[in-house]
């Protein structure tokens, strides 16, 4: 697989407890640090979805203010070699008993992940645990 080992990749859930407040980027720094944090177009799709079915104006004006900034950050690409991690990661699952139907956009992130070598970064241990390969840690999201 490619990748420069000790990259991190942060999963949706993490940037959705930033942008409420329940985490700090200097919570992730201070996992990362000085290794640089990778946004996936994943992160962005999950994100757009969800404002999408947003009925509060005021919410989804704050919503679209921070995918803006999502927005500026360099993203990953999702590649032929993505794909074929993807597709292997999956038959694994499924040889296995378990199934990735439900978990699309989570095998995604976990397929660019153990391409590039990165750590995935996660509040949802149970979404990704089972997943060969892949580096993973998960943050506490504190209850504020």
């Amino acid at each position: 697989m490619g990748g420069t080992p000790g990259g991190f990749l942060i999963d949706t859930t993490l940037w959705i407890a930033i942008e409420r407040g329940k985490l700090s980027a200097a919570d992730i720094h201070a996992i990362t640090r000085p290794v640089p944090v990778n946004l996936s177009p994943v992160n962005l799709s999950e994100i757009r979805f969800g404002i999408e079915l947003m009925t509060d104006t005021k919410q989804k004006q704050r919503a679209m203010a921070a995918f803006r900034r999502m927005r500026r950050k360099p993203l990953l690409r999702i590649t032929g070699e993505t794909a074929e991690v993807f597709g292997a990661l999956a038959a694994r699952l499924t040889q296995s008993g378990r199934s990735h139907d439900s978990r699309i956009q989570d095998l995604w992130l976990a397929a660019q992940a153990v391409q590039q070598n990165f750590t995935l970064l996660t509040a949802n241990a149970k979404d990704f645990q089972d997943i060969p390969n892949l580096k993973l840690v998960v943050v506490k999201i504190p209850v504020r």
